[in-house]
């Protein structure tokens, strides 16, 4: 039964979104891949088309919230009633190993899973932005999250439409775990043996995590201001 739809955003991905997408095509129920070009300099969206996806572009970079916004929004016009399996756009030929992640939404066991990576490559994001999602999600909602930054997730429809509107930019996974194990939704981590670049340390990738910092602490401040309101 195809009731799975692979969503992943890129920006400037065009050397690995090939594999990913061909890889992520063979999961089981997973014949509908989209891809969410943001505001790429670079051929990505025309290599995912190639490789067999369908294409959203933006024409400037609004960032991962958005983008998996629109890549839900697509799917909700070819495919509404299917699971949404979020997935990087660097994982290349490793993407086909997510299908335990999307196995319990499928089954009506979860409601959203969230990878933990059974690899040793280190996810985006240094100590201090992981601790500060990792312990503002505990704080926020009594759930111990693994992995708080990792992007791939699968979702029922039911509930990434509860979460919306998305937390803009980097802040989206902290929040998206925060506001839907507040609403009483089923979430659960499950090991995957996926990989994809390692973070470098030179200065962009230094903006880059000063960003994620920017982004986690103001999708926290937001839910703490709205815990204190209800």
């Amino acid at each position: 039964m195809q009731d799975v739809a692979v969503i992943i955003p890129a920006k400037n991905e065009g050397d690995r979104i090939a594999a990913t997408v061909k890889a992520a095509l063979e999961l089981p129920g997973a014949d509908l891949v989209v891809v969410v070009d943001d505001g790429s300099s670079d051929r990505t969206g025309l290599i995912a088309r190639e490789a067999g996806a369908r294409v959203v572009r933006h024409s400037r970079n609004r960032g991962k919230g958005a983008a998996m916004e629109s890549g839900a929004e697509a799917v909700r016009l070819l495919a509404p009633e299917r699971h949404l399996l979020f997935l990087d756009a660097d994982l290349g030929e490793t993407a086909r190993d997510a299908a335990p992640l999307a196995a319990p939404v499928r089954a009506g066991e979860a409601d959203m899973t969230i990878a933990v990576f059974s690899t040793t490559v280190k996810l985006g994001g240094h100590g201090f932005v992981v601790r500060l999602s990792r312990d503002g999600i505990r704080r926020a909602s009594g759930w111990q999250a693994t992995q708080p930054l990792n992007g791939q997730r699968c979702l029922t429809r039911a509930a990434f439409d509860a979460a919306l509107p998305l937390a803009p930019g980097f802040g989206v996974e902290t929040a998206l775990t925060i506001d839907l194990v507040r609403k009483g939704f089923r979430v659960t981590e499950v090991e995957v043996p996926l990989s994809h670049r390692a973070t470098g340390t030179d200065w962009r990738a230094q903006v880059h995590r000063a960003r994620q910092f920017r982004d986690v602490a103001r999708a926290l401040a937001v839910r703490e201001l709205r815990g204190r309101r209800s």
